[in-house]
């Protein structure tokens, strides 16, 4: 792989598109979801919160194939073994073709059922909604196909198409039906429109794979052997793909049979708002995973140092964020959603901001075991947790309620932080010290999250926050950034803050490449 694609420069640019890829359309969410709710009715805004809800999961159907091939691709460019690219490529979208049809007769088979006994659709609704499905049931092949070819373009490093597509078509995903709602209040030309956008995606997304790696275009090759592996290393993506929803949607499911359906909403309400802050630790993930593959088999020396910078930049990119919410959950609940709210809302928040930054540090090492090719130990440890935190969540809600559940979702998040740090030093035991000195500072961090919990008062509350935000702005800067990332962080901030010249002279101008 030329080196320029894992150029430090190039993967913070990376890192900064995914960010955007991801926030944007949930800025158009925000505007459009009111708009839709009006126009469409509670009945059908519920049956479109599902379309989107499928939208989002129809990719589980690639079985971890897109993942895989994101990783052996990658690996095969790190390697200088790119001959072999093309058959890897086309048996990977053959074989996702092949799984999204499977889910397409599956899904044609079971909407009947679905629409009518398990989702309880109001009678009224049912045709339209069935349609919908059977719309949605076609476009699954167009979906999984997508991702194989996204997968492509990831292992290239291409985040400013893929992002660049991803806001347009997320964007879209909102702003359609508000379009089609102006002339129809029936689902299933929303749908249609945005199976229509799907397909048009993936004719994008093949063109430019075609550019990018023009091989394709004339070593057309599918090649069983190439099979195997493929599935192996996808299988146990798909079981941390499958495992991690269930852990995330269980505990508001025990929440309303444990405590109460009004519980639901002062436990859900503060989660959803904190896990946005994941947008974060996601962005830079993805942006290592196929760095971590491609530079894992032939230059170990630079996942150690990709792996090192991940933690360090989630670690400060997060830590004020969350140490914010914690701090100040009360009055900002109050102001936001009213006293009564953040009387029981509060301390929820309080405890799952500081699972969603210990959970934020987590994802580079396992971005850094899938990468590596040992996807089964990530998927093991998820199977492990899956019956030991549903027994806490139960037991937790049953004795301390919303609070107890909040408590065990993050003590869940620690004890995995925790281990796939610690897989993370069986994959690169050559850098076991190096890893347990960034361990400490989040340890550290954690704890000051932990002491800002204590109520203060509102003026106590923001000075205590500002002051441990600068403290730890001075300690990053003087103790957790190396001279190297000194070095290119000022250059980066001259390139920011310098005026152009009046003139327009190209040649005063010399950019630090980053480390």
């Amino acid at each position: 792989m030329p080196e320029g694609l894992l150029s430090g420069q190039r993967l913070a640019r990376n890192v900064v598109l995914n960010l955007a890829g991801q926030g944007l359309p949930v800025a158009v969410a925000i505007f459009a979801i009111p708009v839709l709710l009006r126009q469409l009715g509670i009945d059908r805004f519920g049956v479109m919160t599902l379309v989107w809800m499928v939208i989002g999961y129809l990719s589980l159907f690639d079985l971890g194939t897109g993942r895989a091939l994101t990783k052996f691709v990658a690996q095969k460019y790190g390697t200088g073994d790119e001959q072999d690219i093309p058959a890897l490529v086309w048996t990977s979208l053959a074989m996702m073709l092949g799984f999204g049809l499977v889910g397409t007769v599956g899904v044609l088979a079971f909407s009947p059922w679905l629409v009518r006994q398990v989702l309880n659709v109001p009678p009224g609704l049912h045709s339209e909604t069935l349609a919908s499905f059977h719309v949605l049931a076609l476009s699954i092949p167009v979906v999984i196909t997508t991702t194989g070819l996204r997968g492509v373009l990831e292992a290239r490093q291409r985040f400013g198409f893929i992002n660049a597509v991803s806001v347009v078509n997320g964007i879209f995903s909102f702003a359609a039906p508000l379009v089609v709602v102006a002339f129809s209040r029936n689902l299933l030309p929303i749908v249609a429109v945005l199976a229509v956008a799907r397909l048009v995606v993936l004719v994008i997304h093949f063109y430019v794979c075609l550019h990018e790696v023009p091989s394709l275009s004339h070593r057309v090759a599918v090649q069983p052997r190439v099979a195997i592996p493929l599935l192996r290393f996808g299988g146990w993506i798909t079981v941390s793909n499958v495992l991690s929803p269930i852990m995330v949607y269980a505990d508001r499911l025990l929440v309303a049979a444990l405590v109460s359906i009004a519980a639901v909403a002062y436990y859900v309400t503060p989660y959803s708002l904190v896990t946005k802050l994941l947008l974060v630790p996601t962005a830079i993930a993805g942006v290592l995973f196929p760095a971590f593959a491609a530079t894992f088999s032939r230059d170990r020396s630079r996942t150690s140092l990709l792996f090192s910078r991940g933690v360090k930049s989630t670690l400060i990119a997060v830590f004020p964020l969350t140490l914010l919410v914690v701090a100040l959950a009360h009055p900002g609940l109050s102001l936001w959603l009213g006293a009564d709210f953040a009387a029981h809302g509060a301390r929820v928040l309080q405890i799952l901001a500081i699972g969603v930054f210990i959970n934020s540090i987590a994802h580079v090492p396992f971005a850094l075991v899938q990468g590596a090719g040992r996807a089964d130990l990530a998927a093991k440890l998820h199977l492990a947790e899956l019956p030991v935190y549903l027994a806490a969540v139960w037991l937790m809600t049953r004795a301390y309620g919303i609070e107890g559940t909040a408590l065990a979702w993050s003590i869940r998040a620690a004890v995995d932080a925790i281990l796939l740090f610690w897989l993370a030093r069986r994959v690169l035991p050559q850098d076991r010290a190096a890893m347990q000195r960034l361990e400490r500072p989040v340890a550290l961090a954690g704890g000051v999250q932990v002491a800002a919990m204590a109520p203060r008062g509102l003026v106590a509350d923001i000075v205590f926050a500002g002051l441990v935000i600068l403290v730890f702005g001075w300690l990053s800067w003087m103790v957790l950034l190396d001279p190297e990332e000194r070095t290119w962080l000022r250059s980066v901030f001259r390139t920011l803050f310098r005026r152009k010249d009046a003139e327009g002279q190209p040649g005063q101008r010399r950019d630090v490449q980053a480390p």
